[in-house]
C-alpha cells in the first residue's frame, strides 16, 4: 500500500523525453535540510557591497547514544555529540523577523538547503564553507523576543 504513493512521487521527480537511443533525461533534485535545535548566537545582518543582506546565526543540534552491547538496556554511558551548522537567511520578509527575533538559545526549526561554498580569508587562504540557506524558520520557544 505505501509503495504506490512513493512511485508517485518519484514520477513527479523523473520525467523522460523520449524513449529513442539518442535520447536524455531531464531529472529533478532535491536538495532539502530540516534542521531542530537552539540558537548559539544571536544573529547579525550582513551586506557585502553590491549584494542583498543577509540575517546569519548559528544553530546546534545534538544527537545521542548510549554505549554498550545492547542498546534497549538502560545502562552504559550516554554519548551526545553536538553539530553546529550556520544558518543563513536571505529571503527579506523572513531575514528581517529573525534578525529581530531569533535569540541565543532560542529552540527553533528550521527548513532550506544545503549550500558548499569558498571564501578567502584575510590571511589570503582559500578557506571552504558549509552553508544552510533557510527559506522556513518556526520558533519553537519563549526565547524569541525584540531586540532592543
Amino acid at each position: 500500500m505505501l509503495r504506490r504513493p512513493i512511485i508517485q512521487v518519484l514520477r513527479q521527480f523523473v520525467r523522460h523525453e523520449s524513449d529513442s537511443s539518442a535520447s536524455f533525461i531531464l531529472e529533478r533534485s532535491l536538495n532539502r535540510v530540516q534542521l531542530l535545535g537552539r540558537v548559539g548566537q544571536d544573529p547579525i545582518m550582513r551586506q557585502v557591497e553590491g549584494k542583498n543582506p543577509v540575517t546569519i546565526f548559528s544553530l546546534a543540534t545534538n544527537e545521542m547514544w548510549r554505549s554498550g552491547e545492547v542498546e534497549t538496556i538502560q545502562t552504559g554511558d550516554v554519548t551526545q555529540k553536538t553539530t553546529w551548522h550556520r544558518i543563513s537567511v536571505f529571503r527579506p520578509g523572513l531575514r528581517d523577523i529573525s534578525y529581530q527575533y531569533v535569540k541565543k538559545g532560542a529552540r527553533i526549526y528550521v527548513e532550506g538547503k544545503i549550500d558548499y561554498g569558498e571564501y578567502t580569508d584575510k590571511n589570503n587562504v582559500r578557506r571552504q564553507a558549509t552553508t544552510i540557506i533557510a527559506d522556513n524558520i518556526i520558533f519553537l520557544s519563549e526565547h524569541a523576543k525584540e531586540k532592543s
